[in-house]
């Protein structure tokens, strides 16, 4: 790499476009540098891309919209930093072909993204740009998986105290109206299965151990995530439909526990773009009629 500002802004930039596969210049801008011009962002992207790190692609609509996403290149450099390794970055996520088609989903994604970690900069709280994850893979066995549009990492309180608030995270589901209603409510079901899902150990010795089973989540988390379904693509008729959808769904994992344990909330992208994700605008699923912060305790 040439002229690249290793640990800082360049390498961020790489960084978050190669985890949240792909952003428009002002969502890079406002996620890393939102006190500096945007001028200073374009230069950066475009030396990234001078350097064969970065592509982009220009949206036909008003505007020519450029949307950026790591080459290959800078996809197997970012792979390898600390932060990213953890993670899966798809062979597609450098595929021009792809990012066009997967655009609108993708920035919608990045849009929510970028909603959670700016509410938490107002806030005076802990979401940074790598806090959001897209596409987790959670394994349910015999080569089925959940796979959320991403995972979130937040930390409530103030942010000066590290000893302070509280480790939040969330399965976040972003619904764009592109699949029938019941199919978005299959995935309540998909998250019930992986909240009681242990693994099948491998041969016979484990067992004569005395090895206690556990649920595979548990390796990960200390408390199942939070699962947030965030809705857009229809009026409020639609949003009311889907959210009909999911209490039915919610419904049937009842003799499992599952409700008892996680909450299950969703809210209209529009609410969350206007008002930050924070205010109390998420309904939970078994009880729409209600409304919470997402980042509340409450019992369902």
């Amino acid at each position: 790499m040439v002229n690249v500002d290793v640990g800082g802004g360049d390498r961020m930039a790489l960084a978050v476009l190669a985890q949240y596969r792909m952003a428009r210049t002002e969502q890079v801008h406002l996620l890393l540098t939102p006190d500096v011009r945007i001028e200073q962002t374009r230069r950066r992207l475009a030396k990234l891309r001078s350097e064969g790190l970065l592509d982009r692609v220009t949206l036909p609509q008003a505007g020519r919209t450029r949307v950026w996403f790591p080459t290959r290149h800078g996809a197997r450099i970012a792979a390898e930093w600390p932060e990213l390794r953890a993670q899966r970055i798809p062979a597609t996520v450098s595929d021009r072909t792809a990012v066009r088609l997967k655009v609108e989903h993708g920035l919608a994604v990045t849009e929510v993204g970028l909603a959670f970690v700016r509410d938490a900069r107002h806030r005076g709280e802990v979401c940074r740009p790598l806090d959001w994850i897209p596409e987790v893979y959670h394994s349910l066995g015999s080569g089925e998986a959940v796979i959320p549009d991403a995972l979130l990492y937040y930390r409530t309180g103030d942010a000066g105290d590290i000893e302070g608030g509280s480790m939040l995270r969330a399965f976040v589901e972003v619904d764009r109206a592109t699949m029938g209603p019941e199919r978005l409510a299959a995935k309540i079901g998909a998250y019930a299965r992986l909240h009681r899902y242990v693994p099948t150990p491998v041969g016979r010795q484990r067992r004569f151990m005395g090895e206690q089973a556990e649920e595979s989540w548990r390796r990960r988390y200390p408390l199942f995530p939070r699962l947030l379904f965030v809705l857009d693509g229809t009026g409020p008729a639609g949003i009311e439909h889907r959210i009909g959808a999911l209490r039915a769904a919610a419904a049937d994992t009842g003799p499992y526990g599952f409700l008892r344990e996680v909450h299950v909330l969703a809210a209209a992208m529009a609410d969350i773009l206007r008002d930050g994700p924070s205010a109390p605008m998420w309904r939970p699923v078994q009880n729409p009629d209600h409304r919470v912060g997402w980042n509340q305790r409450w019992r369902p």
